[in-house]
């Protein structure tokens, strides 16, 4: 009976020690282990505006469809700046004939001797030769100017990507610098991850990253890119004053800030498909 006794008191005992060592364990790991759930896929979104303002003739793409660099988005309607490139294409050929008269003149007039022709009159020649260059070389900027204007008209892609949320129709009108189409460059995808500052001290630049997407069972392999070195300060507010608004109640229950992490992504599995705004649980490996 006593031989029963001290054994179940062993097992007990075994048993007791065991789960305060898995608790301690699990306690450290949660407290100390560089992982969070607080992860957020994100990408560049590139804002695509025209150059020029006119009237869209053509749109070539679709909501969510993928693009490549310089692949043609839309046209708008060229009709004026390809009138504005004759025009200054004629007024062109008016500054360049301007200019070879006023060579001639001026190699004629160097050709003449001091009794021929006085020094004033050879000044005049000369400046009015210089003259001439000038406005040929504004006319042929005005030419270049033109012709930038008409290749402008054809908008394209300036990153591979996918179109997201267009809302551009042939017959609206573009203006100069309004963004128009939206296009996620899909060679920026990384995600950030949002760690406890406690947990800091265990995460380096470089370290392997697993990447667990809420949608996929594969995860992603990833390295830490870089550490935010900054954050809001919520209770450090500037006020019209340009001095500290320090908030006069203290709470003695301090949370730990969440940093941002940001994580480059070495390879995505086959199979799925990244979007800006997913949610995903990032654990550090090293």
């Amino acid at each position: 009976m006593r031989k029963f006794t001290l054994i179940r008191l062993a097992v007990t005992t075994t048993a007791v020690v065991l789960a305060a060592l898995a608790g301690w364990y699990l306690w450290h790991s949660y407290q100390d282990s560089p992982w969070t759930r607080d992860g957020r896929v994100r990408a560049n979104v590139v804002n695509v505006a025209a150059d020029v303002s006119g009237p869209v003739l053509t749109v070539r793409i679709r909501d969510n469809q993928e693009v490549k660099t310089g692949e043609l988005l839309f046209t708008i309607d060229p009709a004026r700046y390809q009138l504005a490139l004759a025009q200054a294409q004629a007024a062109l050929d008016g500054a360049r004939s301007q200019a070879l008269q006023r060579q001639d003149e001026l190699q004629r007039k160097e050709r003449l001797t001091s009794v021929s022709i006085s020094e004033e009159a050879l000044t005049q020649a000369r400046s009015a030769a210089e003259t001439a260059r000038a406005a040929l070389q504004q006319a042929e900027a005005a030419v270049g100017i033109a012709r930038l204007n008409l290749e402008r008209t054809e908008v394209h892609s300036p990153v591979n990507g996918h179109i997201t949320n267009l809302l551009l129709e042939p017959g609206d009108y573009a203006t100069t610098g309004r963004a128009l189409v939206a296009i996620v460059d899909s060679d920026s995808y990384y995600v950030a991850g949002y760690f406890e500052e406690t947990r800091l001290r265990h995460i380096a630049i470089g370290d392997a990253v697993a990447i667990h997407l809420m949608g996929y069972a594969t995860p992603l392999r990833g390295h830490v890119h870089s550490i935010a070195r900054a954050i809001a300060d919520r209770d450090n507010v500037v006020n019209t004053d340009l001095v500290a608004n320090v908030n006069p109640t203290f709470s003695w229950v301090r949370l730990a800030q969440r940093i941002p992490v940001r994580i480059a992504i070495d390879r995505i599995p086959d199979g799925i498909i990244l979007s800006a705004g997913m949610t995903a649980t990032v654990r550090v490996t090293d």
